[in-house]
Parts: C-alpha cells; structure tokens; sequence
C-alpha cells in the first residue's frame, strides 16, 4: 500500500535538505522572535552558528533539542518521570498512543525521557492546524515531526487519513521508526481522556490482513501522561466560560499561540510518562469483528482503560475531587495547609481570567470547572480500576 503514495509534503525532512532549511529558517523573524523566550539575546548568534554546522535530524535532536529541552524541564518542570520501561523491547518499534495534555511538549518530552535513556526517539504526529507559518512547518519537520492533515473535505480528508494510516504503517515496518501520536484531536478540555474511534480506524487502513491483524502490525502502546500543573488550566477555565456565553465561540490563532507559549514557558510542576504493555495480546484474545466499527469501540475501551489506570495521581487531583464533590473522602492524602494552598492557588490562576463583567456566578462556575479538571484523572483511574472492562 504504501508504494502508491507520495509521502514528501508530510513526512519529516530528509536529512539531504537539512541544511538547506536551516539555512533558511535562522533567518526567518518569527523563529529568532521565539527563540527570544527561550534564552538570552547574546546567546542567539552562537546558537545560530551551531544550528548551521548541523546536517541531519539525529545530531539536531541529541545537540540541540536534547539540552534545550533539559532547560525547559529544569526551568519548568520540578523533574520528569518515565516508568514501565521494562515494556519497551529493543528490537521492536511501537506507534505510542497517550493522552494529550500539552500542545507542544506531551511528545517533546517524551522524548525527552528517551533521550536521557538513549532510547531511540519516536516520529511526531503534529496537526497542520498548529503549524501557523511556514517555518513552524519546517522546524518541526527538522525535528522528526510529521503531518497531519486536518479541516479538509470530505473526499479529501478520506485520501489523507488513507496516506497517514500508509505512512505510520510503513514508518514502523520499513522505516523501523517509532510514532507518537495523540488519542484524540486537540486536548480534552476537562482532563477526562477518552480516545477517539476515528483515530483507531485510520490506524487500521494501512497494512495488511484483517482490521485486528492491521493494528497489531504497529504495536500500539497506550502511554498514560501526568502533569501536576497545568499551566492552560485558568485559559481552559476561560474558554468553558465564553463558549457558555457564545456557544458558537471559536478560539482564534492568536488563542492557540498563547496556549503553545503558556504551555511551554509556564511552571508544571512533576511530568510522568506511565507506558504500558502494548495491547497485542489483548488483540488476538478479543478475536476479530465482522463490523469494524464494533472492533473500534473495542480497542478504544483498551486503550482509555490502559491510560486511564496508569496516570500518577498527584495531591492537586485528590484536593479537587474532595473539594467538587464536597466531601473528605481523601484527605488522608493531603494536610489542611496543603489544601488552603491548592485553594489559593485555583484562585490566583481564576484571577488571571481577562474577561470583562464576570460575575459571582460566572466566578463560581469557573472554579467548578478548573476543580473538574483536576479531579477527572482521579475519577477516570478509580472507576477503570473498580469498573474493569464492560
């Protein structure tokens, strides 16, 4: 299947052009404009002459990436985690599926744990929504990112979920590369995690035999990702509040650039990365279906179920369950000033809201909703633990 496909305006740059594009894009303002946020003005033209004796995406990786994202991790992070390593086998290559927490870093720094490890890095699936400008498009692409086409017709959309099915399939079968990819397009709004079925579906176009037989040839490992803070909780918490009050609200591009930036720059406190084993075995015990769309809903009950029992469950969520639902059901978790910590803090992110006229009520349900983003992952572990596979 994947000889009758053209996968050069989406798949990651190749090294013979490399240094072409480098070339073009330290020259681009908008990248020396983001670079800016990241480190001191009179350390750019080193690191540009740095970038320009660079000739493939292996070296960009491991001498710029590797530290700029150990950096952010020690500048906004109080220390990344990776567990369950005894689930990666060293002679296979996997399509890591997880949850979606931050724009730009869920897969960064992933990959960041990897690289710590000399673990090989995985491609990145990366939505053609984000990639705003022309040089975002080629720095990712320099770094191992691949694209996905999204907001297209319908007999468009059909041929490239076909080609990006085709390119996973081949990235891991012929490339011998792993994938990350999002269970879902954009982040859950409300941190309750749930992957969607079109995704499991365009997986299972690619490759051969039957739709279970399909999946299995790209080794689906569920990742289960956790972040103390999230630093787009007060934004998430103003969004829910516009669209009640405009259900047809749309965020703009400038909205989406200030969530990439937040996310990246702002404090997350602890990250983990949970793998899991991949869900083969599960496969071949569920059989196949005649209706693939049954087969679908399996596999996402598998894979949620996987994540979902797997998130490192921080004090943040046990005080936001408690406080929700009113009740003290986990406070053997926490101490009172623990908890009139967390408080203050909901509040001080609420107040960061810039939107005018809110009222008590609006104020209320605000804090309603940041309180059910915190409270969801322990919400979704305890029933997948207590509930097990319906």
């Amino acid at each position: 299947m994947t000889q009758e496909f053209d996968f050069s305006d989406i798949a990651p740059l190749d090294d013979s052009v490399f240094h072409s594009v480098m070339e073009k894009l330290v020259k681009e303002p908008g990248f020396l404009h983001a670079v800016k946020y990241a480190m001191p003005q009179e350390g750019i033209p080193s690191l540009i002459d740095e970038l320009l004796k660079i000739n493939n995406k292996y070296d960009f990786q491991h001498q710029v990436m590797f530290p700029f994202l150990e950096m952010l991790a020690k500048t906004t992070t109080s220390g990344i985690s990776l567990g369950g390593i005894k689930h990666l086998n060293p002679s296979m290559n996997y399509t890591f599926i997880t949850n979606h927490r931050d724009i730009v870093l869920d897969a960064s720094f992933l990959n960041l744990a990897f690289l710590r490890r000399d673990i090989p890095t995985s491609e990145v699936a990366i939505g053609d929504n984000l990639l705003i400008f022309d040089w975002i498009k080629d720095l990712v692409r320099l770094n191992k990112s691949f694209i996905v086409k999204r907001n297209t017709g319908l007999r468009e959309g059909l041929m490239a979920a076909k080609k990006l099915s085709a390119y996973i399939h081949y990235c891991l079968l012929e490339k011998h590369e792993s994938v990350w990819i999002a269970q879902r397009e954009g982040r859950a709004k409300d941190s309750s995690d749930h992957t969607q079925e079109s995704l499991v579906k365009m997986l299972a176009i690619g490759g051969e035999g039957t739709f279970m037989q399909r999946l299995k040839e790209i080794n689906l490992m569920p990742v289960a990702i956790s972040y103390e803070y999230d630093p787009n909780d007060y934004l998430k918490a103003k969004e829910f509040l516009l669209r009640r009050r405009h259900p047809d609200f749309k965020k703009s591009q400038r909205d989406d650039l200030f969530s990439m930036e937040t996310g990246l720059l702002q404090f997350k406190g602890k990250v983990h990365f949970q793998l899991t084993p991949r869900i083969n075995t599960k496969l071949d015990q569920i059989g196949n279906f005649k209706d693939n769309n049954t087969a679908a809903k399996y596999v996402v009950k598998i894979i949620d179920q996987a994540i979902h029992r797997s998130y490192m469950i921080f004090r943040i969520n046990y005080i936001a369950f408690d406080l929700l639902h009113n009740t003290d059901r986990f406070e053997a978790y926490y101490t009172p000033e623990r908890k009139k910590e967390v408080i203050e803090y909901f509040n001080s992110q609420l107040d960061k809201v810039d939107v005018e006229n809110i009222t008590a009520e609006e104020r209320e349900y605000m804090m309603q909703m940041m309180l059910t983003m915190y409270a969801n992952p322990l919400k979704n572990k305890l029933r997948t633990i207590l509930g097990g596979l319906e």
